[in-house]
């Protein structure tokens, strides 16, 4: 049936406001035919379109703007849908109807607000400029950006949420960060003070200063910093910039305009329908005001807005009737969890608690006074508890007899409320609104993967803080219906990762071939299954991956050795084991780079990097470095990348043993180890933690009688604090612990799986690993001793096992009839280096078209395909 034509006549619908609300909102209309009966008329403050808020952080990390984006263009080219971007809204007229904006006055007949809230900053006397920051939008992030150039040290005002999300941010920024906080606590508003004490524990170790009980007084200018911060009782902090994060207030000067219905503490006032005092305007989000209580979270905006969509559209039957407060969130790679009634506020309600002082974890189940209910829950350290709890409280199912099973440590780690426990009205996605019977409803209608799911549903395309618990009720009702879950790695095999590398051990297989021919399908394979069984019999066999039989299964890097760059040059990254180098091998390190006119950059992970070298340069570039004393760094595998070390007890007055010595031992031990994904260590002598130890895979920490063992942490966009494993051990005890634990990763992990994802993903947490490493619980220990060896002692340079290979040289040609370079790729100069110079589209092409035009010159070329380019 073909929907009518919309009336050009149509009302008019304006939606002031355009953040994560208010996009949600136009989806929820355009999806109940709301263009049908009106046109719509967006405004938003900000030149940029919807963006996620909630993974703002991000945006240090890597992330850019256009990534963070909410939906695409195609979301507001429908006709009668009109997005004006860069307009401020700034009177409400309601007796005309007119809204006043910065493009000249507009009319509307219905009217949301979502204009969302703006971070207070208290009344200090002296903040402006680069002390008077606020973490907010993407604006305010680049004006912390720039403040940050040159600044050495950063203060956040304010122990929230928001506060350790803009601390977390000015660390990544190299910042050395602190937070000052007026409560005696951190997260004042969500944890207790035991659960304030565990967080502020672990973020302290994590080298941010924390302040409590601290009012800011005035800003003054500093003596060695920009700033100087004077606190009541005669206190100072010195710092280059400073961020406020005190606090929301709702964005409500529109309403106030309006003469509308207000909030005791501001806000615009509306009732069940998010209708305002005026019938015709509503108002959702952060804005809005209901029964008192301003709600600061994405989730019940969105329950707004598919109220206020439901009561525009006709259908008129939500209610909004508050929302669940619970959040689940990482603070600098710290779990931390609040759920319902987390302080235990309702009369008689009784907790029981569970404190790990030593590796500050915390954990409080509050429960009615009889003992039947769960009515909330802290969580710090440890998230795997978060999804059983949230399902006792939000549900109001009967609390086991025991409830402290909930939160107390067990050898199969948290208890698992399984999906046939959760009634069909049981809610999986808070932030879109997705129950369990929704969830069934929309297999039962044709969603057979988990991607359909999310697509059909939106389920965890929000925060993405069900991701788990929707994939275990998807597998859980798949397997309920008769359908087998299909885990298979690809089309080939239909096995999981796991199970084909126990199938390489136990048949002592050596080849792809082989193991296609034994346990898979198909004659030739695909670039799922090729590079991660090229892995596995890496890790199994420690063979060259230049023989004929590997080099086929390998990706571009692995393939050549080196990482490609986006220009079709590659980097070459010698081992530069511990970070330890002597004068003479820094010469010649300069000689060759030289030589060869390889832009050169040192690399975080004390390593030295030479970008823009052609394939064909390969081989004599190697021969040179390793003429000179190097090896091949693996910079280009996943494998064991560095092992990044202070200086240690050797000459630092502070350090206690010799991290140089052990970083070298370790470098030297697990080089050429190939796993599920990169592996990157560091060694640090004291702890004052100057190698950073607790970001990585493996880190290692000296202490007065040994060395601490710190396990599965990494950086990157989604950075993971490691854990204390293990504590004070000697020399060999942590070269045995750290065998058993790399070697039982690479038997279990999945494909392209870190050690921190798949440290989550295991049934036992860390008391789990702790059990099958340090106390050998599975029989394993002199198994995976003996396999490391095995991997030790077979240990070869894969550039020079090339370079001793003439055939294996042959692979070396940018063309196949001439051993010359490209003649395409082009250089320009810049701070005394080259780079690549920025490619131009041909005409009527777009960058990819002219690439892919460039890269089929030439005849013969072998065209690599590119996998990734990081070292």
């Amino acid at each position: 049936m073909t929907a009518p034509s919309p009336d050009p006549n149509r009302p008019i619908l304006a939606i002031v406001g355009h953040g994560m609300v208010a996009h949600h909102c136009v989806e929820q209309l355009v999806a109940d035919g709301a263009l049908a009966r009106y046109r719509i008329d967006v405004y938003g403050e900000e030149t940029l379109p919807a963006y996620d808020r909630v993974h703002l952080s991000e945006y240090f990390a890597g992330r850019d703007a256009a990534s963070l984006r909410l939906g695409s263009e195609a979301d507001y080219r429908h006709e009668g849908l009109a997005l004006h971007l860069g307009v401020k809204v700034t009177a409400l007229d309601r007796a005309r109807r007119t809204l006043a904006t910065s493009a000249g006055e507009r009319r509307y007949d219905k009217l949301i607000l979502a204009t969302g809230s703006y971070p207070f900053v208290p009344p200090v006397d002296g903040a402006d400029g680069t002390s008077r920051l606020v973490y907010r939008t993407l604006a305010d992030l680049d004006q912390i950006r720039a403040a940050a150039a040159g600044a050495r040290r950063g203060v956040v005002v304010g122990g929230g949420l928001l506060g350790l999300e803009a601390a977390n941010a000015l660390r990544q920024l190299g910042l050395e960060a602190h937070v000052v906080e007026f409560a005696p606590r951190l997260m004042p508003a969500q944890l207790d003070a035991e659960g304030s004490a565990a967080l502020r524990a672990r973020i302290e170790a994590l080298g941010v200063h924390v302040h409590v009980s601290c009012a800011t007084e005035s800003i003054k200018p500093g003596q060695r910093y920009r700033h100087r911060m004077n606190f009541v009782g005669g206190e100072a902090l010195e710092t280059d910039l400073v961020v406020f994060s005190a606090g929301i207030r709702p964005r409500d000067e529109l309403p106030k305009l309006g003469g509308l219905a207000m909030g005791a503490r501001g806000g615009v006032a509306v009732d069940e329908c998010c209708r305002t005092s005026d019938p015709d305007i509503y108002a959702i989000g952060e804005c809005a005001v209901w029964e008192g209580q301003i709600f600061g979270l994405v989730a019940p905006g969105y329950q707004m807005a598919r109220v206020a969509a439901s009561q525009l559209c006709g259908d008129g039957s939500l209610r909004f009737q508050g929302a669940d407060m619970s959040t689940k969130l990482k603070l600098l790679g710290v779990d931390v969890g609040s759920i319902g009634d987390a302080q235990g506020a309702t009369p008689g309600a009784r907790s029981y608690r569970y404190i790990d002082e030593a590796g500050a974890s915390y954990r409080r189940v509050v429960v009615s006074e009889d003992g039947k209910r769960v009515l909330g829950a802290i969580l710090v350290g440890d998230n795997s508890y978060y999804d059983t709890l949230l399902q006792y409280t939000v549900n109001a199912m009967a609390a086991p007899a025991e409830p402290a099973c909930l939160i107390l440590p067990a050898a199969g780690g948290p208890p698992l409320l399984g999906a046939d426990a959760l009634p069909d009205g049981a809610v999986v996605c808070s932030c879109h609104n997705v129950s369990k019977g929704a969830v069934c409803a929309a297999i039962d209608g044709g969603c057979a993967t988990l991607g359909d799911l999310k697509a059909c549903t939106k389920a965890s395309t929000g925060c993405g803080g069900c991701a788990a618990l929707l994939k275990q009720v998807f597998e859980h009702e798949q397997a309920r219906r008769g359908v087998k879950v299909d885990k298979s790695l690809c089309e080939h095999f239909a096995y999981t990762r796991q199970e084909l590398y126990a199938l390489v051990r136990v048949g002592a297989i050596d080849s792809f071939d082989e193991l296609l021919r034994r346990h898979g399908r198909g004659s030739v394979g695909c670039d799922i299954c090729k590079p991660v069984v090229a892995s596995i019999l890496a890790s199994c066999w420690n063979q060259p991956i230049q023989d004929p039989k590997r080099v086929v299964l390998q990706d571009t890097n692995d393939m050549f050795m080196a990482n490609m760059q986006k220009n079709g040059t590659y980097s070459v990254v010698p081992r530069i084991a511990g970070g330890e180098i002597t004068p003479e091998k820094l010469v010649a390190l300069g000689r060759i780079g030289q030589k060869y006119g390889l832009y050169t950059k040192i690399t975080g992970g004390q390593r030295i990097d030479f970008f823009g070298a052609q394939l064909h340069e390969l081989p004599d570039i190697w021969s040179e470095l390793i003429e000179a004393g190097f090896e091949t760094g693996h910079a280009y595998g996943k494998s064991t990348r560095t092992v990044k070390s202070c200086v240690g007890s050797t000459w630092c007055r502070y350090g206690v043993q010799d991290s140089v010595k052990m970083a070298l031992n370790l470098e030297n031990r697990y080089k050429g180890l190939r796993a599920p994904h990169k592996l990157k260590f560091a060694v640090s002598g004291c702890t004052r933690e100057c190698a950073e130890a607790q970001s990585k895979d493996i880190g290692v920490i000296a202490t007065e009688r040994g060395w601490n063992l710190y396990v599965c942490g990494n950086g990157g966009m989604r950075p993971r604090h490691a854990e204390l494993f293990a504590t004070d051990l000697d020399d060999a005890g942590l070269i045995r612990a750290i065998d058993r634990l790399l070697m039982f990763y690479i038997r279990t992990a999945d494909k392209l799986q870190r050690t921190s994802v798949w440290r989550e993903s295991l049934e036992g947490g860390l008391d789990y690993l702790k059990d099958v490493i340090l106390e050998d619980s599975l029989g394993l220990g002199a198994e995976l001793e003996a396999q490391m060896q095995a991997v030790v002692d077979s240990y070869e340079c894969e550039w020079a096992n090339a370079l001793s290979d003439p055939e294996k040289l042959k692979r070396f040609r940018t063309f196949v009839n001439q051993r010359g370079g490209d003649p395409d790729i082009v250089f320009v100069d810049e701070r005394g280096q080259k780079r690549p110079a920025d490619m131009k589209p041909l005409a009527g092409q777009d960058a990819a078209g002219a690439a892919e035009n460039t890269a089929g010159q030439g005849g013969g070329r072998i065209i690599p395909l590119i996998e990734e380019s990081l070292s």
